[in-house]
């Protein structure tokens, strides 16, 4: 999570869904997930920022069957 005074890294299991790792950040995440904007921490570091990588087309967006990978950084979109 990012905010103005705080970063924070959330680890998950391997073979953790995007959905389950929402859910380790909030429940609410969890149950409201529509997608996850998905980029390699290494890609996220190269674009210098979200909106250049999306410029770039390096942000992809992943359903939540994805399989979170090792270094993913990722965007919870929610309805909650």
């Amino acid at each position: 999570t990012v905010g103005e005074d705080e970063c924070r890294a959330w680890t998950v299991p391997v073979h953790t869904r995007a959905v389950e790792a929402a859910g380790v950040i909030h429940s609410d995440l969890e149950k409201h997930f529509i997608r996850a904007e998905t980029i390699r921490w290494n890609q996220l570091l190269e674009a210098a920022s979200e909106a250049n990588a999306r410029a770039k087309g390096t942000l992809r967006l992943e359903g939540k069957d994805y399989v979170v990978q090792d270094g993913d950084v990722l965007h919870i979109r929610h309805s909650g």
